[in-house]
């Protein structure tokens, strides 16, 4: 069986995130997509309610998806899952400078793992997490941005 890591914060998944799961599925016959801490950042969202709107929106692939939520190096979780790849997801240059380092970095700390990028769709581009909770924030429409489960709980957690 292929297996793949996708990690990422997704606080909160958005379509772009999708995406990349959506088109991974085409290359793995499983991912774990794996919800992580980004020590630089402060979350919106705990990683239990991350994982839970991870989970809604990717119901239908039940069967091949493991939502999880990880600590630590991300190279041990990977090993742990018996995998040797890391999906990671572009959207403009900027990403792929950052995640470059990053890929050659996690090579050099275990030769076997590859990192596989898949570019976003161009609808997805301009899309972050950090501008959706800014337009959630401000009450502005984010219906096509995020699954609508992502939708309903920014709208829950902005309105108080």
């Amino acid at each position: 069986m292929r297996t793949a890591v996708y990690p990422g914060t997704f606080d909160p998944v958005t379509n772009g995130h999708m995406d990349i799961i959506e088109r991974a599925l085409k290359l793995f016959d499983r991912l774990y997509v794996v919800v992580g801490e980004n020590p630089q950042k402060s979350a919106t969202f705990t990683a239990e309610e991350r994982m839970l709107m991870l989970k809604d929106a990717l119901k239908k692939h039940n069967s091949r998806i493991v939502v999880e939520h990880f600590e630590g190096l991300l190279l041990n979780y990977v090993k742990k899952k018996k995998s040797n790849v890391v999906i990671r997801g572009l959207r403009a240059i900027s990403d792929f400078e950052f995640e470059f380092s990053r890929a050659l970095l996690n090579r050099e700390l275990s030769k076997d793992i590859e990192t596989i990028f898949i570019m976003t769709k161009d609808d997805y581009a301009f899309l972050s997490s950090s501008i959706i909770k800014e337009i959630a924030m401000f009450n502005g429409p984010v219906k096509g941005f995020v699954p609508e489960i992502v939708e309903k709980k920014l709208k829950e957690k902005f309105s108080k």
